[in-house]
């Protein structure tokens, strides 16, 4: 059995880091085009719920849309290289499929911070940080990272998740 380079194995996990490539680039093009829209959403939403904020809201929560873009475009980069390994690794192709989904699912990291942008002027800082969505984008994410990870080291490694020689 030789190797696959077949990118129809790795097409979820390839459209989805795409997907957040296009994400991350998107918000940078509009905060070129339209800083003022984000920064007057975080401004107008502080004071109309002025219970919930300090004088570091304004500056904190425009942080995290900034850090979803950043945090966008970096994972989906270096996603796009783990990518790769798998697709030119010895993997069996439902472990190729499975863990390049998992690396994909990993690139959606970067929707906690936009949510916590969303949420934060209307909420508070804390409880956008907490709030049930929020977490659970993290979790999952972070979770689907560390298994394609792991399935990548294994393959590598310990020659797991390969095809039989």
């Amino acid at each position: 059995m030789g190797i696959n380079f077949d990118l129809k194995v790795i097409k979820i996990g390839l459209l989805i880091t795409l997907l957040s490539l296009i994400f991350g680039i998107g918000l940078g093009i509009a905060f070129g085009a339209k800083e003022e829209v984000f920064k007057n959403y975080i401004s107008e939403n502080i004071k109309a719920n002025p219970a919930v904020h300090d004088e570091k809201s304004k500056d904190k929560i425009w942080r995290y849309v900034q850090r979803a873009h950043f945090h966008s475009a970096g994972i989906a980069a270096y996603s796009l290289a783990l990518l790769l390994i798998i697709l030119v690794s010895k993997m069996k192709d439902s472990a190729k499929s499975f863990s390049s989904t998992m690396i994909g699912i990993g690139t959606l990291y970067p929707l906690s911070w936009y949510l916590m942008f969303y949420l934060a002027p209307q909420i508070g800082r804390d409880t956008a940080h907490n709030h049930i969505l929020t977490e659970t984008i993290v979790y999952i994410s972070t979770g689907g990272a560390l298994i394609g990870l792991f399935m990548i080291f294994s393959s590598i490694f310990f020659d797991k998740f390969n095809e039989v020689k």
